[in-house]
């Protein structure tokens, strides 16, 4: 189910949302109309602490605890447009983080699934995501590197932090013609990487270049 969280009644929040949509997605190529428009619905000033709501739409990632960040609203939107989500999709997604990615996929899919490796953090997303009102995301706490064998096959992965590789256990969870999308490189830079499974093949095509906090996982980095 589509959720269409309600606005806060901030006018200045509203505007500099607005603004956000405007200026640094539409007019950098996001040209995903759905994407526009989940963007400027996900109040993304609710992922973020109190202290930095009035930095909540700027151009860059923000801290968000446990040494995570939560990313760029234009990251956010590619990332969420290289998905090319129809609707109907069973999305995993690694790194829960704030929640803010996991609720802009919820706007599109019926089913999420999302894995974060701090306790702390999945708990502060999962409050957050109740309020809004998003009932259709299951969290988990774990090494997402390890995906989630449970509820395999996948339609869709995202992974939210750099990996050195794309974790095998990943690739297999993906479903035949699936699409996944994530950010290799080193520890301090990658390049935002589109994977889709053909004939349990990868193809891979290159968006941009990235900087993520690093996977953490089995099949990732280590601490």
């Amino acid at each position: 189910m589509t959720l269409r969280p309600e606005g806060n009644g901030n006018d200045e929040l509203t505007r500099a949302r607005d603004e956000m949509v405007r200026y640094q997605l539409a007019e950098r190529n996001i040209r995903d109309r759905r994407v526009l428009e989940a963007m400027a619905r996900v109040p993304r000033h609710r992922f973020v602490d109190v202290a930095l709501r009035s930095r909540a739409y700027d151009d860059h990632a923000l801290p968000i605890g446990s040494g995570q960040t939560i990313s760029q609203p234009y990251m956010v939107a590619l990332m969420t447009e290289a998905l090319g989500l129809s609707g109907g999709e069973k999305v995993l997604e690694i790194g829960t983080g704030s929640g803010y990615q996991t609720a802009i996929l919820a706007e599109f899919t019926p089913r999420v699934f999302s894995i974060e490796r701090s306790p702390q953090l999945s708990r502060s997303a999962a409050a957050t995501l109740k309020e809004l009102g998003y009932n259709n995301v299951i969290l988990k706490t774990g090494d997402g590197t390890l995906g989630w064998p449970e509820h395999a096959p996948y339609d869709r992965i995202v992974v939210t932090a750099g990996a050195p590789d794309l974790p095998a256990p990943l690739f297999e969870q993906l479903a035949e013609k699936g699409i996944l999308v994530i950010p290799v490189g080193d520890r301090d830079f990658q390049s935002l990487e589109v994977v889709v499974k053909r004939g349990g093949k990868a193809r891979t095509s290159r968006l941009i270049d990235c900087a993520f906090v690093p996977l953490v996982g089995r099949e990732g980095w280590d601490r």
